[in-house]
């Protein structure tokens, strides 16, 4: 799929929906997260926090989440925004999360415009590492 036949703001809608839904009363940083599923579906996704700071959810887990109860795949486009609904980047440990469930090819909307995950995530621990 390339960047061309993706309705990128179709997906920055649905991520703005979620955005709305979450449940973020700590930070005050609602965030919500939309992706393109290589069979054509789209799954999205909220943060969700906790008052024990480190079990909080990002948006991006709630996606995840969501791309295997509906059926699994690979993700081929993501998204997510703010509380404004401007477009921001992953948290590090998201960027590892997608990287595992779209891989270096991943379209990732960026501030800056659509990168590949291999660019914002250079040099990814995967699972090759682990094979002995």
């Amino acid at each position: 799929m390339n960047n061309r036949s993706i309705d990128w703001e179709s997906l920055r809608e649905l991520a703005r929906e979620l955005m709305s839904r979450a449940y973020a009363p700590y930070s005050t940083y609602p965030v919500g997260a939309a992706a393109l599923v290589d069979d054509g579906r789209t799954v999205a996704g909220c943060n969700v926090e906790n008052a024990a700071y480190g079990v909080a959810l990002c948006a991006e887990c709630g996606l995840i989440s969501s791309l295997y109860a509906t059926g699994g795949g690979r993700l081929v486009a993501f998204t997510c925004v703010d509380h404004r609904g401007r477009t921001i980047v992953p948290c590090g440990r998201c960027r590892q999360l997608l990287w595992e469930h779209g891989g270096p090819e991943l379209l990732v909307d960026t501030p800056h415009g659509i990168r590949a995950l291999r660019e914002i995530l250079p040099d990814a621990f995967s699972a090759e590492y682990l094979e002995t």
